[in-house]
Protein backbone atom coordinates (compact mmCIF):
# COMPACT_ATOMS: atom_id res chain seq x y z
CA UNK A 1 0.00 0.00 0.00
CA UNK A 2 2.54 2.26 0.96
CA UNK A 3 4.33 1.99 -2.69
CA UNK A 4 1.07 2.75 -4.27
CA UNK A 5 0.65 5.79 -2.34
CA UNK A 6 4.23 6.66 -2.92
CA UNK A 7 3.86 6.14 -6.72
CA UNK A 8 0.22 8.45 -6.09
CA UNK A 9 2.37 11.54 -4.59
CA UNK A 10 5.62 11.70 -6.72
CA UNK A 11 3.43 11.36 -10.04
CA UNK A 12 0.76 14.86 -8.39
CA UNK A 13 3.82 16.29 -7.53
CA UNK A 14 6.18 16.27 -10.78
CA UNK A 15 2.63 16.81 -13.03
CA UNK A 16 1.53 19.85 -10.84
CA UNK A 17 4.83 21.33 -11.07
CA UNK A 18 5.99 20.55 -14.36
CA UNK A 19 3.51 21.13 -16.35
CA UNK A 20 3.33 25.17 -15.85
CA UNK A 21 6.57 24.88 -17.29
CA UNK A 22 5.62 22.83 -20.06
CA UNK A 23 2.70 25.85 -21.04
CA UNK A 24 5.53 27.83 -20.76
CA UNK A 25 7.62 25.66 -22.95
CA UNK A 26 5.33 24.77 -25.31
CA UNK A 27 4.17 28.65 -25.86
CA UNK A 28 7.58 30.06 -26.70
CA UNK A 29 7.33 27.53 -29.59
CA UNK A 30 4.10 28.02 -30.80
CA UNK A 31 2.63 24.55 -30.44
CA UNK A 32 -0.81 25.05 -29.94
CA UNK A 33 -3.91 23.66 -30.82
CA UNK A 34 -5.96 23.27 -33.77
CA UNK A 35 -9.51 23.68 -33.68
CA UNK A 36 -12.29 21.93 -35.62
CA UNK A 37 -14.18 25.05 -37.72
CA UNK A 38 -17.99 23.01 -36.84
CA UNK A 39 -16.84 24.11 -33.23
CA UNK A 40 -17.34 28.00 -33.00
CA UNK A 41 -17.34 27.58 -29.54
CA UNK A 42 -14.01 26.69 -29.37
CA UNK A 43 -12.34 29.45 -31.06
CA UNK A 44 -10.95 30.72 -27.53
CA UNK A 45 -8.85 27.61 -27.43
CA UNK A 46 -7.04 28.46 -30.50
CA UNK A 47 -3.46 28.50 -29.95
CA UNK A 48 -4.16 26.93 -26.17
CA UNK A 49 -0.49 24.74 -25.70
CA UNK A 50 -0.85 21.36 -26.46
CA UNK A 51 1.25 18.02 -26.36
CA UNK A 52 0.65 18.00 -22.49
CA UNK A 53 0.21 14.45 -22.43
CA UNK A 54 4.26 14.19 -22.56
CA UNK A 55 4.36 15.61 -18.68
CA UNK A 56 1.42 12.98 -17.87
CA UNK A 57 4.12 10.37 -19.45
CA UNK A 58 7.07 11.17 -17.97
CA UNK A 59 4.89 11.82 -14.41
CA UNK A 60 3.72 7.95 -14.57
CA UNK A 61 7.48 6.94 -15.58
CA UNK A 62 9.33 8.91 -12.54
CA UNK A 63 6.21 8.21 -10.16
CA UNK A 64 6.09 4.54 -10.87
CA UNK A 65 9.86 3.96 -11.01
CA UNK A 66 10.55 5.85 -7.54
CA UNK A 67 8.46 3.85 -5.99
CA UNK A 68 10.59 0.89 -6.29
CA UNK A 69 13.10 2.75 -4.16
CA UNK A 70 13.58 2.13 -0.08
CA UNK A 71 15.24 4.51 1.71
CA UNK A 72 13.73 3.70 5.48
CA UNK A 73 12.24 0.52 6.89
CA UNK A 74 10.25 0.60 10.09
CA UNK A 75 12.28 -0.78 12.62
CA UNK A 76 15.69 -0.48 10.67
CA UNK A 77 16.44 2.51 9.79
CA UNK A 78 18.08 3.86 6.75
CA UNK A 79 17.93 1.09 4.28
CA UNK A 80 18.30 1.91 0.30
CA UNK A 81 17.11 -1.10 -1.76
CA UNK A 82 14.97 -1.31 -5.16
CA UNK A 83 12.09 -3.69 -4.97
CA UNK A 84 11.76 -6.07 -8.06
CA UNK A 85 10.07 -4.74 -11.02
CA UNK A 86 7.81 -7.43 -12.10
CA UNK A 87 7.03 -7.92 -16.31
CA UNK A 88 3.54 -7.24 -15.71
CA UNK A 89 4.21 -3.73 -14.79
CA UNK A 90 6.81 -3.17 -16.87
CA UNK A 91 4.51 -4.55 -19.98
CA UNK A 92 1.45 -1.75 -19.38
CA UNK A 93 4.00 0.87 -18.94
CA UNK A 94 5.62 0.37 -22.77
CA UNK A 95 2.15 0.20 -23.14
CA UNK A 96 1.73 3.69 -22.01
CA UNK A 97 4.90 5.22 -23.45
CA UNK A 98 4.56 3.63 -26.48
CA UNK A 99 0.92 4.22 -27.61
CA UNK A 100 1.84 7.78 -26.01
CA UNK A 101 4.50 8.32 -28.66
CA UNK A 102 2.14 7.70 -31.62
CA UNK A 103 0.17 10.48 -30.13
CA UNK A 104 3.00 12.59 -29.90
CA UNK A 105 4.00 11.89 -33.66
CA UNK A 106 0.59 12.52 -34.43
CA UNK A 107 0.44 15.84 -32.33
CA UNK A 108 3.70 16.88 -33.86
CA UNK A 109 2.53 16.03 -37.72
CA UNK A 110 -0.44 18.22 -36.66
CA UNK A 111 2.00 21.17 -35.51
CA UNK A 112 4.28 20.90 -38.67
CA UNK A 113 1.46 20.96 -41.35
CA UNK A 114 -0.49 23.86 -39.19
CA UNK A 115 -3.74 22.24 -39.35
CA UNK A 116 -6.00 19.61 -37.66
CA UNK A 117 -5.12 16.73 -39.62
CA UNK A 118 -1.96 14.99 -38.07
CA UNK A 119 -0.51 11.03 -38.99
CA UNK A 120 -2.86 9.24 -41.64
CA UNK A 121 -4.88 6.74 -40.53
CA UNK A 122 -2.51 3.67 -42.27
CA UNK A 123 0.60 4.89 -40.08
CA UNK A 124 -1.45 5.08 -36.82
CA UNK A 125 -2.95 2.13 -37.16
CA UNK A 126 0.83 0.83 -38.10
CA UNK A 127 2.22 1.88 -34.95
CA UNK A 128 -0.89 1.10 -33.02
CA UNK A 129 -0.15 -2.61 -34.65
CA UNK A 130 3.40 -2.98 -33.66
CA UNK A 131 2.69 -1.71 -29.78
CA UNK A 132 -0.13 -4.57 -29.65
CA UNK A 133 2.49 -7.08 -31.33
CA UNK A 134 5.19 -6.29 -28.64
CA UNK A 135 2.71 -6.43 -25.27
CA UNK A 136 0.76 -9.30 -26.85
CA UNK A 137 4.30 -11.27 -26.90
CA UNK A 138 5.34 -10.13 -23.69
CA UNK A 139 2.17 -11.05 -21.85
CA UNK A 140 2.25 -14.87 -23.42
CA UNK A 141 5.86 -14.12 -22.53
CA UNK A 142 4.80 -13.99 -18.50
CA UNK A 143 2.31 -16.18 -19.15
CA UNK A 144 -0.45 -14.30 -18.84
CA UNK A 145 -3.96 -15.56 -19.05
CA UNK A 146 -5.15 -15.69 -22.50
CA UNK A 147 -8.38 -16.72 -21.20
CA UNK A 148 -11.31 -14.09 -21.99
CA UNK A 149 -12.42 -12.55 -19.01
CA UNK A 150 -14.89 -10.49 -17.15
CA UNK A 151 -14.23 -10.08 -13.23
CA UNK A 152 -12.54 -13.57 -13.90
CA UNK A 153 -11.87 -15.89 -16.92
CA UNK A 154 -15.26 -17.36 -18.15
CA UNK A 155 -13.90 -20.51 -19.38
CA UNK A 156 -13.30 -19.34 -23.33
CA UNK A 157 -9.45 -19.83 -23.58
CA UNK A 158 -8.40 -17.58 -26.66
CA UNK A 159 -4.94 -19.08 -27.64
CA UNK A 160 -1.89 -16.72 -28.25
CA UNK A 161 -3.53 -15.93 -31.96
CA UNK A 162 -7.20 -14.57 -31.15
CA UNK A 163 -5.29 -13.25 -27.53
CA UNK A 164 -2.81 -10.98 -29.97
CA UNK A 165 -5.84 -9.58 -32.06
CA UNK A 166 -8.11 -9.20 -28.50
CA UNK A 167 -4.86 -6.98 -27.75
CA UNK A 168 -4.68 -5.13 -30.77
CA UNK A 169 -8.59 -4.33 -30.56
CA UNK A 170 -8.87 -3.38 -26.82
CA UNK A 171 -5.28 -1.00 -27.59
CA UNK A 172 -6.98 0.22 -30.30
CA UNK A 173 -10.00 0.80 -29.19
CA UNK A 174 -9.47 2.23 -26.14
CA UNK A 175 -7.15 4.53 -27.55
CA UNK A 176 -9.24 6.17 -29.95
CA UNK A 177 -11.77 5.90 -27.36
CA UNK A 178 -10.27 8.22 -25.26
CA UNK A 179 -9.10 10.57 -27.86
CA UNK A 180 -12.60 10.85 -29.28
CA UNK A 181 -13.59 11.61 -25.75
CA UNK A 182 -10.70 14.40 -25.17
CA UNK A 183 -12.35 16.85 -27.00
CA UNK A 184 -13.57 19.32 -23.38
CA UNK A 185 -11.48 20.99 -20.97
CA UNK A 186 -10.70 18.66 -18.50
CA UNK A 187 -13.14 15.69 -19.38
CA UNK A 188 -10.34 13.02 -19.98
CA UNK A 189 -8.22 13.61 -16.99
CA UNK A 190 -10.99 13.51 -14.53
CA UNK A 191 -12.35 10.01 -15.87
CA UNK A 192 -9.19 8.72 -16.33
CA UNK A 193 -8.92 9.69 -12.51
CA UNK A 194 -11.69 7.99 -11.37
CA UNK A 195 -11.42 4.94 -13.99
CA UNK A 196 -7.80 4.46 -12.92
CA UNK A 197 -8.46 4.92 -9.26
CA UNK A 198 -10.94 1.64 -9.84
CA UNK A 199 -7.76 -0.29 -11.25
CA UNK A 200 -6.01 0.96 -8.25
CA UNK A 201 -8.58 -1.05 -6.32
CA UNK A 202 -8.60 -4.20 -8.30
CA UNK A 203 -5.25 -4.77 -8.50
CA UNK A 204 -4.28 -4.21 -5.32
CA UNK A 205 -7.42 -6.61 -4.17
CA UNK A 206 -6.06 -9.04 -6.41
CA UNK A 207 -2.70 -8.69 -4.66
CA UNK A 208 -4.53 -9.47 -1.50
CA UNK A 209 -6.31 -12.51 -2.79
CA UNK A 210 -3.31 -13.86 -4.99
CA UNK A 211 -4.66 -17.46 -4.39
CA UNK A 212 -8.21 -16.68 -5.83
CA UNK A 213 -7.20 -14.36 -8.50
CA UNK A 214 -4.18 -15.50 -9.56
CA UNK A 215 -2.53 -12.48 -11.20
CA UNK A 216 1.00 -11.54 -11.64
CA UNK A 217 2.12 -8.35 -10.24
CA UNK A 218 -0.50 -7.23 -9.09
CA UNK A 219 0.92 -4.90 -6.88
CA UNK A 220 2.54 -3.49 -9.43
CA UNK A 221 0.04 -2.62 -11.73
CA UNK A 222 -1.85 -1.40 -9.13
CA UNK A 223 1.13 1.13 -8.73
CA UNK A 224 1.22 1.62 -12.45
CA UNK A 225 -2.25 2.93 -12.39
CA UNK A 226 -1.88 5.02 -9.06
CA UNK A 227 0.73 6.75 -11.03
CA UNK A 228 -1.65 7.67 -13.52
CA UNK A 229 -4.13 8.66 -11.36
CA UNK A 230 -1.79 11.20 -9.59
CA UNK A 231 -0.21 11.91 -12.86
CA UNK A 232 -3.75 13.20 -14.24
CA UNK A 233 -4.85 14.80 -10.89
CA UNK A 234 -1.82 17.02 -11.29
CA UNK A 235 -2.33 17.73 -15.03
CA UNK A 236 -6.36 18.46 -13.98
CA UNK A 237 -5.50 21.28 -12.15
CA UNK A 238 -4.18 23.21 -15.31
CA UNK A 239 -6.50 21.18 -17.45
CA UNK A 240 -9.24 22.33 -15.65
CA UNK A 241 -11.88 24.71 -17.89
CA UNK A 242 -10.73 27.16 -18.71
CA UNK A 243 -7.55 24.92 -19.98
CA UNK A 244 -4.62 26.63 -19.47
CA UNK A 245 -3.04 23.53 -21.59
CA UNK A 246 -4.05 20.70 -23.65
CA UNK A 247 -3.23 16.86 -23.40
CA UNK A 248 -3.44 16.11 -26.91
CA UNK A 249 -3.13 12.87 -28.95
CA UNK A 250 -0.17 12.44 -26.45
CA UNK A 251 -1.82 11.89 -23.86
CA UNK A 252 -5.23 10.32 -24.64
CA UNK A 253 -3.35 7.48 -26.67
CA UNK A 254 -0.90 7.13 -23.48
CA UNK A 255 -4.14 6.61 -21.15
CA UNK A 256 -6.21 4.47 -23.80
CA UNK A 257 -3.38 2.41 -23.77
CA UNK A 258 -2.10 1.67 -20.35
CA UNK A 259 -6.30 1.63 -19.80
CA UNK A 260 -6.32 -1.20 -22.26
CA UNK A 261 -3.14 -2.78 -20.53
CA UNK A 262 -4.69 -3.02 -17.14
CA UNK A 263 -7.27 -4.58 -18.87
CA UNK A 264 -5.73 -7.35 -20.00
CA UNK A 265 -2.90 -7.66 -17.61
CA UNK A 266 -6.16 -8.26 -14.57
CA UNK A 267 -8.29 -10.46 -16.52
CA UNK A 268 -11.31 -7.73 -16.28
CA UNK A 269 -11.34 -7.46 -19.87
CA UNK A 270 -15.09 -7.45 -20.26
CA UNK A 271 -14.98 -5.71 -16.72
CA UNK A 272 -13.74 -2.72 -19.11
CA UNK A 273 -17.48 -1.79 -20.58
CA UNK A 274 -18.35 -0.70 -17.43
CA UNK A 275 -15.37 0.81 -15.73
CA UNK A 276 -14.78 2.90 -19.01
CA UNK A 277 -18.28 3.42 -19.96
CA UNK A 278 -17.86 7.13 -20.96
CA UNK A 279 -15.49 6.06 -23.70
CA UNK A 280 -17.52 3.74 -24.54
CA UNK A 281 -20.50 6.14 -25.38
CA UNK A 282 -18.27 8.62 -26.78
CA UNK A 283 -17.06 5.31 -29.22
CA UNK A 284 -20.43 4.19 -29.82
CA UNK A 285 -21.93 7.51 -30.68
CA UNK A 286 -19.24 8.35 -33.21
CA UNK A 287 -20.11 4.51 -34.45
CA UNK A 288 -23.21 5.45 -34.72
CA UNK A 289 -23.17 8.60 -36.70
CA UNK A 290 -20.91 7.09 -39.41
CA UNK A 291 -23.80 4.31 -39.70
CA UNK A 292 -26.84 6.34 -39.62
CA UNK A 293 -25.59 8.50 -42.42
CA UNK A 294 -23.91 5.90 -44.80
CA UNK A 295 -26.96 4.23 -44.18
CA UNK A 296 -29.80 6.39 -44.37
CA UNK A 297 -27.86 9.21 -45.06
CA UNK A 298 -29.07 11.12 -41.89
CA UNK A 299 -26.88 12.12 -38.80
CA UNK A 300 -28.60 10.97 -35.45
CA UNK A 301 -26.11 13.80 -33.63
CA UNK A 302 -25.93 17.34 -34.82
CA UNK A 303 -22.19 16.27 -34.59
CA UNK A 304 -20.01 13.32 -33.01
CA UNK A 305 -18.69 12.62 -30.53
CA UNK A 306 -21.32 12.95 -28.03
CA UNK A 307 -20.31 15.92 -26.01
CA UNK A 308 -20.49 18.17 -29.04
CA UNK A 309 -23.56 17.49 -30.03
CA UNK A 310 -24.68 18.89 -26.85
CA UNK A 311 -22.40 21.89 -27.26
CA UNK A 312 -24.31 22.51 -30.25
CA UNK A 313 -27.48 22.26 -28.36
CA UNK A 314 -26.40 25.14 -25.87
CA UNK A 315 -25.39 23.09 -23.02
CA UNK A 316 -22.46 25.32 -21.15
CA UNK A 317 -19.13 23.33 -21.73
CA UNK A 318 -18.61 22.94 -17.74
CA UNK A 319 -21.92 21.42 -17.23
CA UNK A 320 -21.53 18.88 -19.72
CA UNK A 321 -18.01 17.76 -18.37
CA UNK A 322 -19.68 17.47 -14.70
CA UNK A 323 -22.19 15.87 -16.12
CA UNK A 324 -19.77 13.29 -17.72
CA UNK A 325 -17.62 12.94 -14.96
CA UNK A 326 -20.40 11.83 -13.29
CA UNK A 327 -21.80 9.36 -15.91
CA UNK A 328 -17.84 8.13 -15.34
CA UNK A 329 -18.23 7.76 -11.55
CA UNK A 330 -21.27 5.65 -12.37
CA UNK A 331 -19.80 3.29 -14.97
CA UNK A 332 -16.75 2.98 -12.09
CA UNK A 333 -18.82 2.31 -9.35
CA UNK A 334 -21.09 -0.52 -11.37
CA UNK A 335 -17.92 -1.88 -12.60
CA UNK A 336 -16.25 -1.81 -8.73
CA UNK A 337 -19.45 -3.24 -7.11
CA UNK A 338 -19.90 -6.03 -9.96
CA UNK A 339 -15.98 -6.79 -9.21
CA UNK A 340 -16.48 -6.91 -5.61
CA UNK A 341 -19.75 -8.84 -5.90
CA UNK A 342 -18.21 -11.77 -8.00
CA UNK A 343 -15.52 -12.28 -5.07
CA UNK A 344 -18.38 -12.16 -2.29
CA UNK A 345 -20.67 -14.46 -4.55
CA UNK A 346 -17.60 -16.61 -4.75
CA UNK A 347 -15.69 -16.95 -1.07
CA UNK A 348 -19.01 -16.75 1.29
CA UNK A 349 -21.50 -17.91 -0.90
CA UNK A 350 -23.69 -14.61 -1.45
CA UNK A 351 -23.78 -11.29 -0.92
CA UNK A 352 -24.78 -9.99 2.86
Amino acid sequence: MISILIAVAIAFVISLFATPVAIRVLRDRNIGQFIQQELEGHYHKRGTPTMGGVVIIVAVVVGFTLAHIRVWEWGVGLNLRVLAFPGQGLLALMALVGMGLIGFLDDYAKHARKQNMGLSKRWKFLGQLVVAVLFAWGAVALDTSTELSFTRGIGIDLGPWLYALLVLFLLTGAANAVNFTDGLDGLVAGSAGLVFGAYVLIAFWQYRNLNFYKVDGAQDLAMLAGAVVGAVLGFLWWNAAPARIIMGDTGSQAIGGALAAMALLTNTQLLLIPLGGLYVMEAVSVILQIFTFRVWGKRIFKIAPIHHHFEMKGWPETTIIIRFWILAGLGVAIGVGVFYADFLIKTTGGLP
